[in-house]
């Protein structure tokens, strides 16, 4: 089969298109033939090593497709059935092997595009909006590179449990969409300064929780939007990972809560994983949350797809289709 293969850590173009071993399932394995691909910005912290996996290795952590083969005890699924999966290294393939734990039955009214669109972007909106912080009518919640994929999606679930929100994007293009997702406030920070935004729009009271995933660029002044007793939810470094931080700067600045979440600590369990795959892909599919693919790529163009998501150009999910 054909795969992308991760020989030595750096920049996109040590992504190689390479013929390797159609992988056998094992005991509680499946085969999944792969139909669409998630590019994550995860993917690229393995690419650079800043979240080092042993080479060499083929990138991707969310895919979907059809089930091709079952390895022993596999008992959930069936040849031909459609699934998706997060969090399973090995996803720029034309096969993936993933363990039956971590795949979920995709709906028959959903495509492979959407459901491959919709896992870790979507379950990370809804553990962010449902659980890091669980949002509620009376909350204020800025969320940066809002419409990004998960952005996007952040926004929504926000309005969805009444939170009033503030939306950092870079262009009235972005902006447009933001709004369309249901931002309440839109702040174009390449053109007023966000804090000075925030503080404004709030009469100087500041938002509840700063949902951050671009780090270094924004993460200092994101602790001066925040209320007493704020939370910052940082979960991304998209322009950087954020230096070393003195715990006093949160007392300093209103005794502030500092969380770094990762989607894997919110779907540790199965029927965790099925509530929020669950929860994500029916409402997608009842037209009640609106997800957006930005590009496709081919396969062979991994490269071309990582130079994309790290410009931060994206408006909306960057999929590959082997």
């Amino acid at each position: 089969m054909k795969a992308i293969r991760v020989h030595e850590f750096g920049g996109p173009e040590v992504l190689r298109y390479e013929e390797v071993p159609t992988p056998e399932p094992g005991p509680g394995e499946v085969r999944v033939r792969i139909e669409a691909v998630g590019v994550n910005f995860i993917d690229t912290y393995h690419r650079r090593g800043w979240y080092p996996v042993p080479r060499p290795f083929t990138p991707g952590v969310e895919g979907a497709g059809v089930v091709d083969a079952l390895g022993p005890d596999v008992t959930e699924f069936k040849v031909g059935e459609p699934v998706a999966y997060a969090l399973q290294l090995g996803s720029y393939a034309e096969y993936a092997v993933v363990p039956e734990e971590k795949l979920v039955p995709v709906p028959k009214s959903m495509d492979s595009l959407k459901a491959a669109a919709a896992m870790v972007q979507g379950m990370t909106a809804h553990y962010l909006s449902h659980d890091t912080f669980p949002l509620e009518e009376e909350h204020r919640a800025l969320i940066h590179a809002a419409a990004g994929g998960t952005g996007r999606l952040l926004v929504q679930m926000a309005k969805i449990r009444g939170a009033t929100v503030y939306a950092t994007v870079s262009t009235e293009e972005k902006a447009e969409l933001a709004r369309s997702a249901g931002a309440d406030h839109v702040i174009r920070y390449t053109e007023e300064d966000f804090l000075e935004a925030v503080q404004r729009l709030t009469d100087g009271q500041g938002v509840h929780v700063v949902y951050d995933s671009v780090g270094a660029a924004t993460f200092d002044k994101g602790l001066d939007c925040l209320t007493l007793r704020g939370t910052m939810v940082l979960f991304g470094q998209a322009s950087g990972p954020v230096p070393p931080l003195d715990p006093q700067i949160l007392n300093q600045k209103g005794s502030l809560f500092l969380t770094r979440p990762s989607l894997g600590h919110y779907v540790a369990t199965r029927h965790e994983l099925l509530h929020r795959a669950f929860d994500v892909l029916e409402w997608i599919a009842a037209g009640e949350l609106e997800l957006r693919i930005d590009r496709i790529f081919p396969l062979a163009e991994a490269a071309e797809a990582h130079r994309y998501l790290e410009a931060r150009q994206t408006k909306g999910k960057v999929l590959l289709v082997p």
